[in-house]
């Protein structure tokens, strides 16, 4: 029988008996997940729906019957069979669990009232309802050193621990990071860390939520609240662009955590640290909590306000000074000088309302969500979509861009799982190895800005990766790998593609949080809210906004070069930090020096903020409702659960009231307002709007336009004594997230270049020698170590940095960056 014919023949579902009710399961489905299916409960510790079955913690006995009599079975690694008949409710079964039980607390202690997880932990909600009542045992318990701090973010009390497994399977087979695992023997057994070795892992946090006992602890939550205490509301976390599903807690309206919550095309339930941590930085003292006004120049210049701290360079004021201040300067401008940067921090509902504002009260397209990191808007939101889901499923997996582990952590694990259960085949072009190096089945190195280069030797060629791609679905995860390099090389990786696998889709690994909403709702130059194109607007747009502007403006690299000639009046930063964040930092300052008026929406006082002329203090997130999208175009919800402190509002507020002062009228007096004018106007995001949305959220329908690519030309060449510049992103960068986060600030690593070993023979130092590095652009003194990850001729370095000004060496303006490492001999001279 062919393998067709036995595919046709086989069962869809198998018919089992549970608890007298007959019941459909899945071919394959472990007895456990069954019974949830049929709104049946089995008690369980071990078990977790997205890790492998063990059995270790004998919690789900049942009596199964496939036959030859019940048997007592664990049936969290038990699979269905046809006629099976599972009793959960029999004597047996009762027995079982209250031993099982009774065991565990032998040595467990009864600390429930000082214990973290009370309220909230599955061990003391099933011995109230599975247990024996009372236990025999009147020996003295076991006792640890408690407790234990395995990292920074994690404590460890071994008292508590009843020996699931979960915390050890989550980091070896979700996380990759098998940093924890069992150690001793018999009635010694626990679960500790390797000597000298930290539980170091981007997703420690998880551990914590999925820990049954409270063994695991987070340090920021520790002894913050009691679960009922808390006040909850589902949220879509916006630290990057992966979307995952969270739910927010708030005691005392104060923020205190985050939970991951299972939504099946995201996030499964994981979260990164610094998404599931970061909400230590809304409660910051350092937030903005009132409008803010430069100070005149004292008599003695403006070096000593320059001088001193960023904050004694404003003077507070109330709202109505601060917006009437910014509509003067606005009135003042030149036609054409009016230039917005950011966006992707606020909600759809903030980027779609200042996008309104700008074109129809502000007369400008001068507006870009990006800072010269991400891809042009036409590419990102024009190219054929692909979904998580379909990255994880599809024959290859394409990866072109930088370390998602670091920029994209949860879409890292979704892909490093399918990997490994073999249900796509990861291919990376990179010029460094990264986190999926090792689950991939081909790695291809190249140089910064040669991607497309490789690309199209690949694919012209007799090599088996272009039959490959021509013979099954692909879907391409593309993003800038370098930030030290134009986005153009990026988007000719793109054109290579498309052209040659034309069935090819695309995952954009957008890093910011809202960056598609942004884009989607035309914080963009050309680009209107609906992904249509300044050009050719749509009828029902043109109807509401009226005439727009339709001479394509400046993107962030253009309004910095514009503003630092003199040619931007009043500059708009929504929750931007381009001193920071842009890669080319002289542009930057001579950007921010050059405009005339800088009025910073924004929550803190970072370096760009520091520059401003006036600052509105904006909520964040957890302060404000309305809608995100995340890099695939899914739009979900976002929950507001705590009061914005001060007189703080929510972006879309603040252009709503600035529109109104400057003539205008944006139309809007609540978010249920601008979501409905966007479900109204966006054929894009019609069915996104109110309880349509649900939990998984509504994937916003494709592009209206073909994207346009850069025509093909070749990186420049690399001179003989030079190294090309790779600048990737890291998890704790030098971000507001982590600078204002306490849980979070230690964790930032110390900035190095990292050179392939033959290329550190070549400089002629030893690892860890600091050296002179320079460009075209500046010069900076740094360690230098050996990396075999990194591909010769590369150097690398992360992108921000908050000890060390990378973009110093950056040149925006150019394809690539060469530089070179030198030392410094005897007397100064470098050689």
């Amino acid at each position: 029988m062919s393998d067709a014919t036995a595919a046709q023949a086989a069962p869809s579902t198998i018919e089992v008996t549970i608890n007298g009710i007959a019941v459909d399961a899945r071919p394959g489905e472990l007895v456990i997940a069954a019974a949830d299916r049929a709104g049946v409960h089995i008690p369980r510790f071990c078990y977790h729906e997205r890790m492998s079955p063990v059995g270790m913690c004998r919690m789900c006995l049942v009596e199964i019957d496939t036959g030859r009599g019940p048997q007592l079975q664990p049936s969290c690694v038990v699979s269905v069979s046809p006629q099976m008949v599972v009793d959960t409710t029999s004597e047996r079964t009762q027995r079982a669990q209250e031993g099982v039980l009774e065991l565990l607390l032998i040595n467990h202690p009864l600390d429930c009232p000082v214990c973290d997880k009370g309220g909230e932990c599955p061990l003391q909600d099933q011995t109230m309802a599975y247990g024996p009542g009372e236990s025999r045992f009147v020996e003295e318990k076991r006792h640890f050193e408690k407790p234990i701090p395995i990292s920074d973010l994690v404590h460890l009390d071994r008292e508590r621990c009843i020996l699931c497994d979960r915390c050890t399977r989550f980091a070896d087979e979700v996380a990759g990071d098998p940093l924890i695992d069992f150690t001793e023997r018999g009635n010694e057994t626990q679960v500790l860390t390797f000597p000298g070795e930290p539980f170091s892992s981007y997703f420690s946090g998880n551990t914590v939520q999925i820990c049954p006992v409270g063994a695991l602890t987070a340090v920021p939550y520790r002894f913050k609240a009691r679960p009922w205490d808390l006040v909850q509301t589902e949220s879509t976390c916006t630290t990057c662009a992966v979307g995952c599903r969270i739910a927010v807690q708030s005691s005392r309206n104060e923020l205190v955590r985050y939970l991951g919550v299972d939504i099946d095309p995201v996030n499964h339930g994981w979260l990164c640290d610094k998404g599931r941590f970061g909400y230590g930085s809304v409660a910051s003292p350092d937030r903005v909590t009132t409008p803010l006004a430069a100070r005149a120049p004292s008599a003695a210049g403006t070096s000593e306000l320059a001088d001193a701290e960023p904050l004694r360079r404003f003077q507070p004021t109330d709202w109505a000074s601060a917006l009437g201040a910014v509509a003067a300067a606005v009135t003042a401008a030149r036609p054409g000088t009016i230039a917005v940067l950011g966006g992707a921090r606020g909600t759809n509902e903030d980027a779609y309302a200042w996008s309104k504002l700008a074109r129809t009260v502000l007369r400008t397209d001068h507006l870009d969500a990006q800072l010269g990191d991400g891809l042009p808007a036409g590419l990102v939101v024009g190219l054929p979509g692909a979904t998580i889901d379909d990255a994880c499923s599809a024959d290859t997996t394409l990866l072109v861009c930088g370390d998602l582990r670091e920029e994209l952590p949860v879409l890292h694990l979704r892909l490093r799982g399918a990997a490994r259960a073999g249900t796509t085949r990861l291919v990376e072009i990179a010029p460094t190895e990264t986190g999926l190096t090792r689950n991939a089945a081909r790695s291809e190195e190249c140089r910064g800005g040669e991607a497309a280069s490789v690309l199209r030797d690949l694919l012209d060629g007799d090599d088996p990766l272009a039959a490959e791609l021509a013979s099954g679905s692909v879907v391409v995860v593309l993003g800038r790998s370098s930030v030290a390099e134009s986005a153009e090389a990026t988007a000719e990786a793109a054109s290579v593609i498309s052209a040659r696998v034309p069935h090819a889709r695309f995952l954009v690994a957008a890093r910011r949080g809202n960056v598609r909403g942004a884009l989607d709702m035309g914080l963009a130059p050309g680009l209107l809210p609906g992904r249509t194109l300044s050009t050719s607007p749509s009828p029902t747009l043109t109807a509401a906004w009226g005439e727009l502007p339709t001479e394509r403006g400046h993107d962030a690299a253009g309004i910095l070069l514009a503003a630092a000639s003199g040619e931007i009046d009043v500059l708009f930063l929504l929750g931007a930090d381009p001193l920071t964040d842009f890669p080319d930092s002289m542009l930057a300052r001579l950007g921010v020096a050059g405009a005339g008026t800088v009025v910073a929406v924004d929550s803190f006082v970072n370096q760009s903020v520091a520059e401003a002329d006036i600052v509105l203090p904006a909520a964040v997130f957890g302060e404000k409702s309305g809608t995100t999208t995340n890099l695939e175009g899914r739009v979900s919800a976002v929950g507001e659960l705590v009061t914005a402190p001060g007189s703080a509002r929510p972006d879309w507020m603040i252009a709503a009231e600035l529109a109104v002062l400057c003539g205008g009228d944006l139309g809007f007096l609540s978010t249920e307002d601008v979501t409905a004018e966007i479900a109204a106007l966006c054929a894009t995001h019609a069915g996104a709007v109110g309880a349509e949305l649900g939990t998984d959220g509504v994937v916003a329908s494709g592009a209206a336009f073909e994207p346009e690519f850069p025509a093909e030309h070749a990186a420049p060449p690399r001179d003989a004594y030079g190294l090309r510049l790779v600048c990737g992103r890291k998890l704790y960068d030098g971000g507001v997230t982590v600078n204002q986060t306490p849980a979070l600030t230690s964790l930032q690593a110390e900035t190095v270049l990292r050179v392939h070993p033959v290329d550190l023979e070549r400089v002629g130092v030893d690892s860890g020698t600091e050296v002179e590095v320079h460009s075209e652009r500046g010069a900076l003194r740094l360690p230098i170590v050996a990396d075999s990850g990194v591909a010769r001729g590369n150097v690398a370095l992360a992108f921000p940095s908050s000890d060390v000004d990378v973009g110093a060496l950056i040149d925006a303006t150019a394809p690539v960056t060469d530089v070179r490492v030198e030392t410094r001999a005897g007397g100064g001279a470098l050689r």
